[in-house]
């Protein structure tokens, strides 16, 4: 059996710092080349002017895709003051131009305080939303515009690191489907002169940290995936905030066929192990009782390396 063959059986999850001005589907395809595995997506989508961490799920773990999505995510972000464009970064066209008045640190913070906490964020026109069956970008690139409803995001946390208009640069901790690019106009627009984001970096999501990640540069030179392979963190890294079930072996046969277990525990979605340690996938508590959601038939048991 070559090689190839068996490394196609093989699942995880592979952090990458993803290179400036490429698509997130652009470094699937070109991971796909390399790794020869039947599947793989990633956690997350990232603009193609952005850099920073996306994590690559490959094989089984392409299943977890909507748990890795709705992971909280960390960004470093540098908002341009005194401009304001039509994608709400400097990519964009520009759509005009103001005078930036002298801001201080104060200024800024009492700005960001806005934005903190549940709040309301009407979706950018460039981005792959879909209104009545197409992306709101292929509307916006024929100089469409159409009614966003306003949708409920949650921040965590901004934090201003540093001044120097017209830039300042802010980390932001946020939840699921938070646009950034829409931050630094809406700060633009709170603080006066109008804004755009200049450069963005993701620099975690949920586990996965970005000074962990496999850097662009190893991945572009790779000639094969002999060097990523080993790389790969198991699917279940992604889960560690999620509860925890060990099944015994008629519980986990049952599992894998599709029928709840009984397992005792506070209500939610479930990490489910065989008794031999074998991640078997998620399911969801109910009362005394566990009903499987995501199967993965994935790897047998090897040593467990979690991001750090």
């Amino acid at each position: 059996m070559n090689r190839e063959v068996i490394q196609a059986g093989r699942s995880g999850v592979l952090p990458v710092d993803k290179g400036a001005g490429l698509t997130s589907f652009q470094v699937v395809a070109h991971l796909r080349r390399l790794l020869r595995a039947p599947r793989i997506g990633h956690g997350g989508t990232l603009d193609p002017a952005a850099t920073g961490l996306l994590p690559i799920l490959v094989g089984e773990a392409t299943k977890l895709t909507p748990y890795l999505v709705d992971l909280d995510k960390e960004y470093l972000a540098t908002v341009r003051l005194g401009v304001t464009t039509d994608t709400q970064d400097l990519s964009g066209a520009m759509l005009e131009t103001r005078p930036v008045p002298g801001l201080g640190v104060a200024d800024v913070e009492r700005a960001l305080l806005v934005f903190v906490g549940s709040i309301r964020q009407v979706p950018p026109m460039y981005s792959a939303l879909h209104h009545e069956g197409r992306r709101l970008y292929e509307l916006a690139r024929e100089g469409v515009e159409v009614e966003r409803r306003p949708r409920e995001v949650r921040v965590h946390s901004i934090v201003l690191e540093s001044v120097a208009l017209p830039d300042f640069t802010i980390r932001v901790c946020c939840g699921k489907g938070f646009y950034v690019r829409t931050l630094a106009a809406d700060l633009g627009a709170v603080l006066g002169p109008g804004g755009a984001l200049a450069s963005l970096v993701r620099t975690r999501v949920g586990p996965y940290r970005l000074e962990n990640a496999v850097t662009w540069e190893s991945v572009r030179e790779a000639r094969d995936g002999g060097a990523l392979w080993p790389r790969l963190l198991p699917p279940d890294s992604a889960l560690d905030v999620m509860q925890e079930a060990r099944l015994s072996s008629d519980g986990a046969r049952a599992f894998v066929n599709g029928q709840s277990v009984t397992d005792p525990g506070a209500p939610g979605p479930v990490r489910v192990y065989g008794p031999d340690g074998v991640f078997l996938g998620i399911g969801a508590r109910r009362g005394a009782h566990v009903k499987p959601e995501r199967l993965l038939h994935a790897d047998p048991p090897r040593p467990r390396v979690l991001p750090a």
